[in-house]
């Protein structure tokens, strides 16, 4: 059984498609922050952001396309589960943070940050459900080529995405963070200066 060029150009027209309500969702939820008196971080990055990503599911079809590529058995079914769970992480963020949720940089006025769902266990699963997105989405019909072009692209840009957003978000978001690391959990405590301490034997009280 394959996933055949068609079903393949389906997925990344579905997922063109939740990229669109994404954006919807984010201008909802800016408007409604706005409204409030939030501010926003990071304005330089975003449009060039959004660009890439839509050049991204371009050139993963294209390269499905004119370069013929065919299904790589294995790889191919490992890429579409990993696609499948990053889809399931991306909305479980965006249920955990319902209106505060956003493809922009918004920092709420005296809102602490979220630290429940997938955030109890790393300051950014949703960027980590990004970079698997980026590596899955070319390799479930073999086009290593946008995989790594665009990985590596993802890269770049998330560092300057990263650095941005934990500067916005300020001292009460590094307190609340400093335990936890940026994508994957492990044990041990990671501080925002990137230095890991053992973790403190004492049970801490809960959090909102």
């Amino acid at each position: 059984m394959v996933i055949t060029l068609g079903a393949y150009l389906t997925i990344v027209s579905a997922l063109a498609v939740e990229r669109l309500y994404e954006l919807f969702l984010s201008a909802r939820n800016t408007r409604h922050a706005f409204a409030i008196g939030a501010v926003e971080a990071g304005r330089k990055h975003y449009l060039p952001m959004v660009a890439f990503h839509a050049l991204f599911l371009g050139a993963a079809a294209a390269e499905a396309i004119v370069l013929r590529r065919p299904f790589p058995g294995l790889l191919g079914w490992a890429a579409l589960g990993g696609t499948l769970g990053a889809q399931a992480l991306r909305y479980w963020c965006i249920a955990t943070l319902g209106p505060r949720w956003n493809t922009r940089i918004i920092v709420w006025p005296g809102l602490a940050p979220v630290s429940r769902g997938p955030y109890r266990f790393t300051r950014h699963p949703n960027y980590f459900a990004i970079i698997v997105e980026i590596a899955c989405v070319p390799l479930i019909r073999g086009c290593w080529l946008t995989a790594i072009i665009f990985s590596a692209g993802n890269a770049m840009l998330l560092v300057q995405r990263i650095r941005a957003e934990e500067a916005a978000m300020g001292p009460l978001y590094a307190r609340e963070f400093a335990d936890r690391m940026r994508f994957i959990p492990l044990p041990g405590r990671r501080r925002l200066d990137g230095r890991l301490e053992p973790r403190q034997s004492t049970r801490r009280g809960s959090r909102a």
